[in-house]
């Protein structure tokens, strides 16, 4: 997600390449980013950070005691930290820094290509001009929506931030239906993937005049193929199984919020 910040910034003509740099611990990455982009690279945490105008934390959670340990004292009191590690609360973020203006956010994965929604939040010490700065950035990687309770995060994680593994799961096994009736696999892909993108886009075109059960209904004929299929996934729990994953997700990211606020920065 760090590399689809930088990508974002550099498709937008947010910032110039002599004003980005990254830290790295591998070498064969930094070598990577560094052909890929142009960026400055380093191995140095507190090197990266210590003339940042904004600080974007892009780790593991279980990594940031030692982020907390290489950074802290060396980011400017005027600059912005933006943390798009998940499960981590703000309080965790400006303690282990020792940090006040910090924007939490979560992206997910269509971010890579500019077409990722983000949910974020401000704590108090981010001034407005640096809420103007955070929006940017996070529109470079495609839509985002503020919110003014943190508590929103982790449900935006279980929703959105996770959101397309359920969709790329959901889309597997149509595809494995298909080459289960006969198609060929690449025939089933295509067949799928544009199925999805066009009801998307049909939804979006549509949504202001017709709610999503009536686009349903729309497709359903009364005994018909389509009401044949949704009533055996009634049958087998459709909704409910979506349901209760999207709310394991939701109660592990508050876990990973407890575990973080329980560590003591390295």
């Amino acid at each position: 997600m760090g590399e689809a910040m930088i990508a974002g910034l550099l498709r937008q003509n947010m910032a110039p390449l002599s004003s980005l740099i990254a830290a790295e611990p591998r070498a064969e990455r930094i070598e990577e980013l560094r052909n890929l982009y142009g960026i400055q690279m380093t191995t140095d945490n507190a090197e990266a950070v210590s003339q940042a105008d904004v600080v974007v934390l892009s780790v593991k959670p279980q990594s940031l005691g030692k982020v907390f340990s290489t950074t802290r004292g060396y980011i400017h009191s005027h600059a912005l930290v933006l943390s798009i590690v998940a499960g981590a609360p703000i309080s965790k973020i400006a303690n282990g820094l020792d940090h006040a203006a910090i924007v939490r956010s979560m992206p997910n994965t269509p971010a890579q290509i500019g077409e990722g929604i983000t949910v974020w939040t401000a704590a108090a010490a981010v001034t407005e001009e640096q809420q103007q700065m955070a929006r940017r950035i996070l529109q470079a990687l495609g839509e985002e929506v503020f919110v003014e309770d943190e508590t929103y995060l982790d449900m935006a994680t279980a929703l959105s931030g996770t959101g397309p593994a359920y969709v790329f799961l959901f889309m597997e096994a149509m595809v494995d239906a298909g080459v289960h009736l006969g198609f060929h696999r690449s025939v089933s892909e295509r067949l799928v993937a544009q199925t999805v993108l066009g009801s998307v886009d049909y939804y979006l075109k549509k949504k202001n005049v017709a709610h999503l059960a009536s686009l349903r209904n729309q497709v359903t004929s009364p005994a018909g193929t389509t009401a044949a299929a949704l009533y055996y996934l009634d049958k087998a729990g459709f909704r409910t199984a979506i349901s209760r994953a999207i709310w394991a997700a939701y109660e592990r990211s508050q876990d990973l919020g407890k575990d973080a606020k329980s560590q003591s920065p390295e």
